[in-house]
């Protein structure tokens, strides 16, 4: 267990490494290896747990009956996902959780935060409050993905998402955690129809991209 790096990670923001290792004994910490492609949690199933993702990515989904899909965020290392879910117990999931890549996931049982510890444990409150300002930060997330789809033309989401990239990454030429379809599922577009109109975007001159390798070479007029 790297505690070195989690003492770094939001969740345990302001602990150092031994007052870390303290509240994984009282989380019950579970570590687990996934694969590409693994079900971590399913729509539709309780979360006992909420996961702070070690190394690889994870991806939250939605699919409904239809088959259609829809990509509502990303985690990486040092992000956690599922901790609201946590927060209410038997509460069933809307969305899944799905290994991006091959993974390591830290599982943490959310619920021993939510009563009184039986040590006596003193960064419940730390703990609390990190997990508080997660949670608001999620929220900035989702708000930002309908503002990303609000408009009513490929084009119009495709500027507002890289703009915003680009303004989260200070500079113009950037990597974005999605492949086309993962992108198109996000914008809740048709893959064809976003590749179609990013050729149209370079031919306009404003941008390149090469898979997930963007560069914004011009200004929408």
């Amino acid at each position: 267990m790297n505690v070195s790096f989690l003492a770094k990670t939001p969740l345990f923001f302001g602990a150092d490494e031994e007052e870390v290792r303290a509240m994984l004994d009282c989380l019950g910490a579970v570590l687990k290896k996934l694969s590409k492609g693994s079900v971590i949690c399913r729509a539709g199933d309780p979360a006992r747990s909420m996961g702070l993702v070690l190394s690889g990515g994870v991806r939250i989904e939605n699919d409904d009956v239809w088959g259609n899909r829809s990509i509502l965020d990303h985690a990486g290392p040092g992000q956690v996902f599922a901790e609201s879910y946590a927060c209410v117990p038997g509460e069933p999931l809307m969305v899944s959780v799905i290994a991006a890549e091959d993974c390591e996931i830290l599982f943490l049982d959310v619920s021993r935060l939510l009563q009184t510890c039986p040590n006596a444990c003193a960064h419940h409150t730390r703990l609390i409050r990190n997990l508080l300002r997660i949670a608001a930060q999620k929220n900035l997330i989702l708000s930002r993905r309908i503002f990303h789809t609000s408009s009513k033309t490929i084009r119009g989401r495709l500027l507002s998402y890289l703009s915003e990239q680009a303004l989260r990454q200070g500079k113009n030429e950037f990597e974005i955690p999605f492949n086309r379809q993962q992108l198109a599922d996000y914008l809740s577009v048709d893959r064809s129809a976003l590749s179609g109109e990013l050729g149209k975007m370079q031919r306009d001159g404003l941008l390149t991209v090469n898979k997930n390798h963007f560069c914004l070479t011009g200004h929408h007029i």
